[in-house]
């Protein structure tokens, strides 16, 4: 890791609150990813991704990131963070963050969905990739096949307080046209996404966490979509295991997703980690649900990590006989 430091950097501006110069810090990490993986379902037939994972052609391939982190303290005692990551060349995550001290944490997130009922989304224990990862839905994506996931919008605020055994937080992602990027005011305005979490941890190893959110039935749209989502999970010694259950109402439509996922992971040292997820989800409108079961596991020696992870799904995007299967197995070398 490489650091860098320079004095006398403005802070905002005064567009916030007013401040003198002051010192800040950046720094960069990175890691690097190669792989082996396969798809093997009747859906895979057309995928490629970052490692080509088709039938046909090599199935070696290698992803690379790199991130950038700088962060410098206001003469009020707040501090303000800046976060960029470039995933195989490309921004993949942005955020400028306001710590706040008691008064909590303020972000603006852009390429994510990472804000409000986003930052639950999936909290099942898993020892590397979640059931999802690599599973195809059409034969033309690599990955993001599984229904029923819950999000908190593509690009905006995010607000988090914690007090105690309790933590909050609230998502909001301004509206946006069908055809126009986040920021820019061409386009047709759709509806906002705006919802939130909270998170107790009544007791050591205990945490129950519930979510809720309205977001843009499509692209554009003025009319929303209602998502929920509640979970629970437990560590016991080694042992962790959760359940979570989210829903997605649509719009004036019976096609309601109502998707539900168990996992446990099992620590078998400091270095050694498996796990097993199971999801299925059902369409109100469709007679067969989407079933998917997932194994993965984790090796850690210093700066390098062995990763291997196996998905199978069936009656993907609730289609019969919609099947994708996903293997993967590589190192990860951090710097």
């Amino acid at each position: 890791m490489k650091t860098w430091k320079k004095a006398g950097l403005t802070a905002l501006a005064g567009s916030l609150v007013a401040t003198s110069a002051y010192a800040g810090a950046m720094t960069v990490s990175g890691t690097a990813n190669i792989a082996y993986a396969g798809n093997t379902g009747s859906e895979d037939s057309s995928s490629a991704g970052a490692f080509e994972a088709g039938d046909d052609g090599s199935r070696w391939g290698m992803t690379k990131s790199i991130s950038f982190a700088g962060s410098g303290e206001m003469d009020n005692g707040w501090t303000v963070s800046l976060g960029t990551t470039y995933s195989d060349a490309a921004t993949s995550a942005v955020n400028v963050k306001i710590d706040m001290g008691d008064a909590g944490t303020l972000d603006f997130e852009g390429g994510t969905s990472s804000r409000g009922i986003g930052k639950i989304a999936d909290m099942m224990p898993t020892a590397n990739e979640d059931v999802g990862d690599g599973i195809n839905i059409n034969g033309t994506t690599a990955s993001g096949g599984l229904s029923g996931a819950v999000s908190g919008g593509v690009e905006g605020f995010h607000y988090s307080k914690a007090m105690d055994m309790v933590e909050i937080g609230i998502g909001y992602a301004p509206k946006g046209g069908a055809t126009a990027a986040a920021g820019s005011a061409n386009g047709v305005a759709g509806a906002s996404t705006i919802g939130g979490f909270i998170k107790i941890d009544p007791m050591d190893g205990l945490e129950i966490g519930f979510g809720t959110s309205e977001s843009a039935s499509a692209a554009g749209a003025t009319t929303t979509n209602d998502h929920t989502t509640v979970y629970i999970t437990y560590v016991y010694g080694p042992v962790t295991v959760g359940y979570q259950e989210s829903e997605v109402d649509k719009y004036n439509s019976a096609a309601d997703d109502e998707a539900t996922r168990w996992g446990v992971l099992y620590a078998v040292n400091d270095e050694l980690s498996i796990s097993y997820q199971d999801h299925e989800n059902d369409d109100g409108s469709l007679a067969v649900d989407e079933t998917a079961t997932g194994w993965s596991a984790s090796y850690t020696v210093g700066s390098m990590t062995f990763k291997a992870h196996r998905n199978s799904a069936t009656n993907v995007g609730n289609s019969v006989a919609n099947e994708s299967e996903h293997t993967e197995v590589g190192v990860t070398f951090a710097f």
